[in-house]
Parts: structure tokens; C-alpha cells; sequence
């Protein structure tokens, strides 16, 4: 695997983003290749009609299950090394471009959710 290397610091969740939270499946075709059956399951069933987790509360934009929140939702080293297969040394890089990603196409590039993401990791 390709290192992944950032031009920002250490990966960090930014508090009202949410962008992660957006899961339609049909934006995520490999889901299968990375989630078990029984996650898989769990994973469509928390996808509410208009895409969005069923969990996310789109007012407040925070996770109304955050503490008992499911593997796959935990952005952690163990958790990508063990799902996509990312070594520890190269976990930063790969989740900020994860975030980056999916910020971008959530809210796209010029969106305030992007511009305090960039600015959170540079610090």
C-alpha cells in the first residue's frame, strides 16, 4: 500500500461537521469489502431515506449515539488497520485524505465545513 503522507498535522475529528454521517450506500460501493455481514446489515439500516444516518441530528450536527456508535463509525488506528488495512504509521495521512474527501463531497470545496477542517489539522 502506498504511504500516505499530509501536509497537515495529526488527524482530528472537528465538532459539527458531520460530514461522515452522510452514508449513502450508492456513494460507497465497497462496503461489502470491508464491513462483515452482520456490520454491512447494521450499516444499511442506519441509513435514513434521504442518505443521512437515522443517528445524526441534523440540527445540533452531532451523533445522538456517539458513545455506543458502531466500529465502523470510530476513526481510530487499530479499527483502520484491522477494516482497510492501513498501518499506524500511516494513519493520519490516510484519514485526513478520508475526511478531506467526503467533506469535499458533502459540502463541497469552497464550504465552511472544509476551510475549518484544513484549519483544525494545521494547527
Amino acid at each position: 500500500m502506498k504511504k500516505l503522507k499530509s501536509k497537515f498535522g495529526k488527524w482530528q475529528c472537528v465538532s459539527g461537521c458531520g460530514a461522515c454521517c452522510n452514508l449513502a450506500p450508492e456513494e460507497r460501493l465497497d462496503l461489502a469489502d470491508y464491513l462483515s455481514r452482520e456490520e454491512l446489515e447494521l450499516y444499511l439500516s442506519m441509513v435514513g431515506e434521504d442518505g443521512w444516518c437515522i443517528n445524526y441530528d441534523r440540527h445540533t450536527r452531532k451523533c445522538q449515539i456517539y458513545e455506543q456508535r458502531p466500529r465502523f463509525c470510530r476513526v481510530q488506528p487499530e479499527i483502520f488497520e484491522d477494516m482497510y488495512g492501513v498501518e499506524a504509521e500511516e494513519f493520519d495521512g490516510f484519514a485526513i485524505s478520508c475526511c478531506q474527501q467526503q467533506i469535499t463531497g458533502v459540502y463541497g470545496t469552497a464550504s465552511q465545513e472544509l476551510a475549518r477542517y484544513n484549519q483544525a489539522i494545521a494547527e
